[in-house]
């Protein structure tokens, strides 16, 4: 059995291209079908995000798989593969586990430490299974992925320091409110980074959002989207006072809101606080508003320097996760050879031989030593020739179910039967397993 993985993702290919081969459901099942189909791969658990598309398999021999997948996924996408394969990536064996413990923990993220990975992964792995495309080894690697993404998330605080400008200026707001749920929003300029801040802001209960722009049908299209309400630009000092936040990325050479209209709308809130968030370069909003009590202005710059700092606190949180998925990546590689077929078979010859050596011992006892040495040879040859035949059929079928899908179950069932786990192969062994196979031809 052969495990590997072949992707593309965010630093290896452009979204153009990702997006070609990015797969849904129904795609991902055709990719499925035409792999299982008689191209030596027997497990198969498709990955595709806004990020990456990601095929992992389980082939029959270890040249199986890659030219597949590539070709699939080019017939798929409608690319050529030799594009395709310029900025594809191909882990086998051990690397094909740290890579997906690597993507579970987000060390493999645009973004380290974002919490989103965990979820495709566990829907690619529920879609594949419902599909009947995984057996033990995927369905064990998967599992154990996942479990490794949690003990990452519960042992480190790599998720804990946001580190986008948009994050950034959410857990900014947090702080200053404490709880977000019914706050009022208000967008002054309708910019991609005013409008990712407020998505942030939504997610955290947001109740109202308000867009005041130059231009009123670009105001209406963002208020839409955010089910909220456009206002006149030339009427937003009106519209300050109902503002708990202030999202401000206009592009104006001037400043729009300056501190006396600052204090002004607090007089008019009762001195209920107001946060300021500033994206704009040239400023929108005088830095004197800093000065004023219940007020609370962060510009980009501000922004910028706590989300270096935090990605540094994030790195440093990563590397404690590497040796987590060091950890983890030894424990799979010791369970997976625990399945691999040829110590099993060794394992069980030597049990077997130390059964028979047990029994012969104790039936010659029995004869006082009145038996000729031809006659415990005769003894010794067919104990030794009743395990042979005993083991021929268990071994010639283990053999060759390990080359199908689902082999492993064999292989692990006949373990678990003989209680072969934590069995140590000696030399004798493989000796013993060396003579049944040369018996066998």
């Amino acid at each position: 059995m052969h495990l590997a993985v072949l992707g593309i993702n965010h630093k290896t290919a452009p979204v153009e291209l990702r997006e070609k081969v990015s797969l849904s459901e129904e795609k991902c099942g055709a990719l499925s079908r035409r792999l299982l189909d008689g191209n030596g791969v027997l497990e198969i658990v498709p990955l595709s995000t806004c990020n990456r598309t990601e095929v992992y398999v389980v082939a029959a021999r270890p040249e199986a798989g890659q030219k597949e997948i590539l070709a699939s996924l080019a017939l798929i996408g409608e690319v050529p593969v030799d594009g395709l394969e310029e900025c594809s990536y191909f882990h086998e064996g051990d690397g094909a586990v740290r890579h997906l413990y690597r993507v579970a923990g987000s060390l493999d993220s645009m973004v380290v430490g974002e919490a989103q990975i965990m979820g495709q992964i566990k829907d690619a792995y529920r879609l594949a299974h419902k599909q009947e495309s995984t057996s033990v080894l995927l369905n064990r690697l998967f599992r154990h992925a996942l479990e490794v993404g949690k003990r990452i998330r519960t042992e480190t605080a790599i998720g804990e320091n946001p580190v986008s400008v948009s994050s950034v200026a959410v857990e900014m707001a947090k702080k200053v409110f404490e709880d977000l749920g019914g706050k009022a929003v208000l967008l002054l300029g309708a910019g991609k980074m005013s409008e990712l801040t407020a998505t942030h802001l939504l997610s955290q209960g947001i109740a109202t959002i308000l867009v005041g722009n130059r231009t009123l049908s670009r105001a209406e299209a963002l208020a839409d989207k955010f089910h909220g309400k456009a206002i006149p630009y030339d009427d937003l000092v009106d519209y300050l006072p109902l503002a708990d936040i202030v999202i401000s990325s206009t592009g104006s050479p001037h400043y729009v809101l300056r501190k006396g209209e600052v204090e002004r709308a607090l007089r008019r809130r009762h001195n209920l606080p107001i946060f300021f968030i500033d994206i704009a370069v040239p400023r929108d909003i005088d830095p004197g508003v800093n000065d004023v009590n219940n007020a609370f202005l962060f510009d980009i710059d501000d922004l910028n320097e706590m989300a270096r700092a935090n990605a540094v606190a994030r790195a440093k949180e990563a590397e404690k996760a590497e040796k987590i998925i060091n950890q983890e990546v030894e424990n799979f590689s010791q369970w997976l050879a625990s399945l691999d077929v040829v110590p099993t078979i060794t394992a069980l010859r030597e049990m077997a031989e130390a059964v028979r050596q047990a029994e012969v011992a104790k039936a010659l006892a029995r004869f006082d030593g009145n038996l000729s040495e031809k006659d415990r040879n005769r003894i010794e040859a067919m104990a030794a020739g009743i395990v042979n035949k005993i083991l021929h059929e268990p071994t010639v079928e283990l053999k060759r179910a390990s080359n199908e899908r689902g082999g492993y179950l064999y292989v692990e069932s006949m373990r678990r039967l003989f209680k072969l786990n934590g069995h140590k192969k000696t030399a004798e062994g493989a000796r013993q397993l060396h003579h049944l196979e040369k018996d066998e031809h």
